[in-house]
């Protein structure tokens, strides 16, 4: 069994303001990367993000920017401990026919073990969570994740 998952939201804004809402540090440092976004998404650059509720800021490889299309990331799996392997997420971007703009992430690549299981559903639950967050400052200027997991 693979282990991916694809969760997805529809944001009230335009395609643009979505788009560099996550790809922009400063945008993403306000909703999500509660310790801090260094580097912009660009294709060939490694960011870092940083929160504050989980020890420590870690490198994220940017594999593909397309603005207002995607953006293809590589992080190091999140299971108890270093994992010693990376995992893909996968940003899409549409504009619907009614203005909003549908964002779909994937990510997928955890070995198939217990642990990568558990992992998997913990950065399921996060990714959900961040499309709440994205949803709700862009919508209406609110950081839903400042003290959601503290």
């Amino acid at each position: 069994m693979e282990l991916k998952f694809t969760v997805s939201a529809f944001v009230s804004r335009p395609i643009e303001a979505v788009f560099e809402a996550v790809a922009d540090p400063e945008q993403l440092s306000h909703y999500f990367t509660t310790g801090g976004a260094q580097g912009r998404l660009e294709t060939g650059a490694t960011v870092t993000w940083d929160f504050h509720d989980f020890p420590g800021a870690f490198p994220v490889e940017v594999v593909e920017a397309e603005p207002n299309r995607r953006i293809v990331l590589r992080w190091e799996a999140n299971e108890e401990g270093p994992a010693g392997y990376r995992t893909t997420v996968t940003f899409l971007f549409e504009l619907t026919e009614d203005g909003r703009t549908k964002v779909a992430i994937t990510e997928e690549g955890w070995r198939e073990t217990e642990a990568g299981l558990r992992a998997s559903y913990c950065n399921c639950m996060g990714w959900s969570q961040m499309l709440c967050a994205l949803k709700a400052w862009l919508e209406h200027g609110l950081n839903l994740r400042e003290g959601m997991y503290r």
